[in-house]
């Protein structure tokens, strides 16, 4: 049986993970420069989320040694919720003072990941999920939590479901105000997704608030991510992660490629008729000078291709 396309939401958000998870890899430093003439140009393209740089320990990732510079460069428009990744409190302090509307935090569904990437237990992430929190509501910042690895480990292998629902569950006692997950090495199919989202959606209503939105994170490595987020917004997901260019991966994932390319996925959503608000064009036409900033083409495709529909 066919789905229902009435299961598929009327808008969508879109987060811009480019300026951080796209380019926290690259081998190529990066400008603060650079950066900031990426963010200018995708909040010019309609982008109104945007995770600007994660605050980390600049020898763990020496492209995020800038985060504080990055912030202090942006034009702040209002209408633009800018965010950054943190693993910690310290993290925390830091991207609240360089004034990030919102902090994501990252909970790893598996133990090795979790140490390699973190220095820390899964339950040991949840407490200082939990600290983080609290500390972003008393700056009154948004919070979104999201759960890496949550459908396989590099080193681990599958990750269990029922896994991934009980960490959802904990994380939800923190009241964020999105929760995500994430398909850190791009092992996902569709199948999966709309069986752990449908385990966190029924997490959400049995939690104390039940508002938490329900967003996901997807990286095309074995080229099921655009088919991954057509199956997540059947399942009830309102926010989707997206790279221009389809840039990305994991310095501590051995061979994760890049997130779904937020160009393809727009001409994806156009399609179906879910209004996003960004002009694919104005992010597809990004892709040429991605690829000299990088030093290497970059995997999103609209940029290499014709206009379609032909413009008049």
């Amino acid at each position: 049986m066919l789905p229902d396309p009435r299961m598929l939401p009327e808008t969508i958000e879109i987060v811009e993970v480019g300026p951080r998870d796209g380019l926290q890899n690259e081998a190529r430093p990066v400008s603060t420069a650079d950066k900031l003439q990426l963010i200018e140009a995708l909040i010019h393209a309609g982008v109104r989320r945007i995770e600007a740089t994660s605050f980390v320990h600049p020898a763990r990732v020496p492209q995020m040694a800038d985060a504080e510079a990055v912030m202090a460069g942006l034009p702040r428009d209002r209408s633009v919720v800018v965010s950054g990744l943190v693993l910690n409190r310290r993290g925390a302090e830091r991207a609240i003072a360089a004034g990030c509307d919102e902090l994501t935090y990252a909970v790893v569904a598996s133990e090795t990941f979790g140490q390699r990437n973190q220095g820390q237990t899964t339950e040991q992430g949840l407490a200082v999920w939990t600290e983080v929190a609290a500390l972003a509501r008393a700056a009154g910042r948004r919070t979104a939590v999201v759960i890496v690895t949550a459908f396989g480990c590099p080193f681990e292998g599958p990750v269990d479901p029922a896994r991934v629902e009980g960490i959802a569950a904990r994380a939800l006692e923190a009241d964020p105000d999105e929760i995500a997950l994430a398909d850190t090495i791009g092992v996902g199919t569709p199948g999966q997704v709309m069986d752990l989202f449908g385990r966190t959606r029924a997490a959400v209503s049995a939690s104390k608030t039940g508002r938490a939105r329900l967003r996901a994170h997807f990286h095309n490595t074995r080229n099921t991510g655009y088919a991954n987020a057509y199956a997540a917004l059947m399942a009830g997901v309102t926010v989707l992660d997206s790279s221009a260019g389809g840039v990305g991966g994991c310095p501590f994932a051995p061979r994760a490629t890049g997130n779904i390319a937020t160009e393809d996925l727009l001409f994806m959503l156009d399609g179906l008729g879910v209004r996003h608000g960004i002009d694919r064009g104005a992010v597809a036409a990004l892709d040429p000078w991605l690829a000299g900033v990088l030093g290497h083409a970059v995997p999103g495709q609209l940029g290499k291709t014709d206009v379609w529909p032909p413009r008049a």
